[in-house]
């Protein structure tokens, strides 16, 4: 069946709310670049931003669905939550955490850019439907944007990556894959259990789960670099407010309203592209990072071209899957 007026609404507002997150999510770069300019270890960095973003969430609970629903959930599929979050949240940002110490905000910010078609290159590994054919045009959108990203850091090393920048932009690029996976994986694993949880209880759930590991990651920080400076708690407690609450919300909120549509949440997950465009802005007036130029800007153009052109791409008429029921998605 085709995608009706509803659908399409439907769509546009998942979009503008993904484009507004993409603005909170820009707080992650260029506050955790502050936090490795002022001599913070990024194993306090990643677990921080998660230790403080559960006591924050705690107070929205009661207006968001409340707890009870979420630790049924978790009750009765742990291991479940306990991958996704996993996925999700811990990995994902343990490689994003140390690859914030190798570049400014803008180079992070243009290498995870790959998360808008990784989510969609990944569909065949996790859909059993209609879902998961991956369009050819996407792999070439997928190769333009990654020609991007490898420009971005051919021209901040003016040329040459050394070992420790090809690290860097493989955990950038591994935890950009991992985000959309773990996000995915449980909204596959909600649509098959029919259970009903908004954003804020899925990312409510997803750090509740990964707490453990936190802890466990809080513990090795301690034994590698002693107790975090204030400034660096501060720092973490910002990302915690601003991308780990306000932004995850308002993506999950998005993806959520579109899971049905694959196109429509491809595009919702393009929005991200903007992360570019405002890590190289806030990074230059409050971090005082050059802006980009030469071989780099060229490489940033082609990510912001790849993103546009994909948004193009997903947001043109398709089929949608006749045998997927689209779940109402409760406002966070």
């Amino acid at each position: 069946m085709t995608h009706g007026p509803h659908d399409a609404r439907r769509a546009l507002a998942a979009i503008g709310i993904a484009l507004l997150s993409a603005l909170f999510f820009t707080l992650t770069y260029v506050l955790n670049r502050a936090a490795a300019n002022e001599g913070g270890h990024w194993l306090w960095t990643a677990a921080l931003r998660y230790l403080i973003t559960l006591p924050l969430l705690l107070p929205l609970m009661p207006w968001q669905g409340g707890i009870a629903p979420v630790w049924r959930a978790m009750r009765a599929h742990p291991l479940t939550w306990l991958k996704c979050s996993t996925i999700g949240f811990v990995v994902f940002y343990l490689l994003l955490s140390f690859a914030a110490s190798s570049g400014p905000s803008w180079l992070v910010a243009g290498s995870f850019q790959f998360t808008v078609v990784a989510g969609m290159l990944c569909e065949p590994l996790l859909y059993r439907d209609a879902r998961a054919r991956v369009p050819k045009a996407a792999l070439g959108v997928g190769v333009l944007i990654i020609a991007g990203v490898v420009l971005l850091q051919f021209g901040y090393a003016e040329g040459t990556l050394n070992r420790a920048a090809w690290i860097a932009l493989a955990c950038v690029l591994m935890s950009a894959v991992l985000y959309p996976i773990g996000n995915r994986l449980l909204l596959l694993h909600l649509e098959r259990t029919g259970e009903h949880l908004n954003a804020t209880q899925r990312v409510f759930g997803m750090t509740l789960a990964s707490q453990p590991a936190w802890l466990v990651v809080a513990a090795l920080a301690y034994a590698n670099a002693g107790a975090p400076s204030m400034g660096q708690v501060w720092l973490a407690a910002g990302v915690a407010l601003g991308a780990g609450i306000i932004a995850t919300i308002l993506f999950f909120q998005a993806t959520g309203m579109v899971r049905d549509l694959p196109a429509a949440l491809g595009a919702a997950e393009a929005m991200q592209a903007a992360e570019l465009l405002f890590a190289i802005g806030l990074g230059a007036l409050f971090l005082g990072e050059a802006w980009p130029r030469g071989v780099a800007l060229w490489g940033g153009a082609l990510v912001i071209a790849g993103i546009g052109l994909f948004a193009w791409l997903v947001s043109r008429p398709t089929q949608a899957p006749a045998h997927v029921v689209a779940p109402e998605e409760p406002h966070a």
